[in-house]
């Protein structure tokens, strides 16, 4: 007999399936084999002791402070070990307990049903002067150039935008903005592009989002997440998907010292809000994007980095756009030109951690290194 570990990352239907599993069986096992560590902010003491009992009771686990068995404090943070099929004991457990363990069963079934995504990747074309990367900068006339070199390159969605959200710019008028970007959705309407990729329009302007949905744009990348009434009409009008973005503050103010007490749970309940606003709207197709260096110091990107993965129980896509920017250069000094192997390394990591939607200057580069991540995930036994 001979055995080695594998990684837990590894598609666990075709391994049992690789065994001889049965249907069944591999429906059964794939719960037992994922094991989740979920971060529990402040429970009531006497929850904690009951959640304790029953995770115990059916072979999970919950970390709690060293008082909490007297119950000395009115609350906890704690920490929930258990696989799938664990949570959805508990998830159904729990609803027959009290001091707010039936609100926790409903949070967390939303945790049951993530399923991983087919990875897009979306290129940038920018339409002013004031962009961070001046290479993602392009006019009419040699929009359509790149534009066909991005689709022959692996994007599967090119996202166009006329005016710079960098940290420090400032904006402009909608009729200003729409003469930069209107030469260029002609020119992808006339050529028939939109049939061919997805377009989206990186804007939170009424007049701009209308010009581009009505000439084949299918999505509205907006960096203030529907604050607009009217932009939410407009996506709802057209049946087209929203990215709702997390920013703090506003570009030319956002990273003058932002401060959060909990990031995750502090984008989570924005997310919430903007989820619930957009429904009200009648819009269903919704992408999640957490806002990589939007209103966030080095330490917030690497959190909503580290825990990607949480966003997923909103049930949509989540997007990835950290492409090229200055959380690198606070890594290690460099230049914009020089933070491609930056670049990559976030975003595949990010893919590792749920992102299914990566934005990307660099669509050769970022199309051969997801092909390459997803043969080695495809790697078996």
């Amino acid at each position: 007999m001979k055995i080695y570990k594998l990684n837990n990352d590894i598609d666990k239907s075709s391994l049992f399936e690789a065994v001889g599993t049965t249907t069944a069986g591999i429906k059964i096992l794939k719960d037992k084999a994922n094991l989740n560590l979920i971060y529990i902010k402040d429970l009531k003491t006497p929850a904690a002791n009951i959640l304790k009992q029953d995770a115990l009771s059916i072979g999970a686990d919950l970390a709690v402070g060293k008082d909490t068995i007297t119950c000395k404090f009115p609350f906890t943070d704690a920490i929930l070990i258990a696989s799938d099929a664990q949570l959805k004991i508990l998830s159904k457990k729990e609803l027959a307990q009290p001091f707010g363990l039936k609100e926790f069963a409903k949070e967390l079934e939303t945790y049951l049903h993530v399923e991983k995504k087919e990875v897009q990747l979306m290129g940038v074309l920018n339409a002013n002067e004031d962009s961070f990367f001046s290479d993602s900068r392009f006019d009419a006339n040699t929009a359509l150039n790149r534009i066909t070199q991005m689709i022959q390159e692996g994007a599967d969605i090119i996202d166009i935008g006329g005016v710079s959200s960098r940290p420090g710019s400032l904006g402009v008028s909608d009729t200003e903005e729409l003469s930069r970007i209107k030469p260029i959705i002609d020119v992808i309407f006339e050529h028939k592009l939109y049939k061919r990729v997805r377009f989206s329009l990186d804007s939170y302007s009424p007049l701009c989002v209308e010009y581009a949905l009505q000439r084949g744009f299918s999505i509205v990348n907006d960096i203030t997440a529907l604050a607009n009434d009217a932009v939410a009409k407009l996506v709802a009008k057209y049946d087209a998907t929203v990215i709702l973005m997390h920013m703090k503050g506003r570009p030319q103010d956002m990273q003058e010292n932002p401060e959060y007490e909990n990031i995750i749970l502090e984008v989570d309940e924005f997310f919430k809000a903007r989820i619930e606003k957009a429904k009200s709207f009648g819009i269903d197709k919704i992408v999640l994007d957490v806002g990589i260096g939007f209103g966030k110091t080095l330490e917030h990107n690497l959190l909503l980095l580290k825990h990607h993965s949480h966003f997923l129980h909103f049930g949509y896509e989540l997007l990835i756009g950290a492409s090229r920017k200055s959380m690198i250069d606070k890594i290690i000094p460099s230049s914009i030109e020089e933070r491609l192997p930056g670049t990559l390394a976030i975003h595949l990591k990010a893919v590792d951690n749920g992102a299914s939607i990566v934005r990307a200057h660099d669509v050769k580069e970022h199309f051969q290194a997801l092909q390459v991540q997803k043969r080695i995930e495809k790697a078996l036994i």
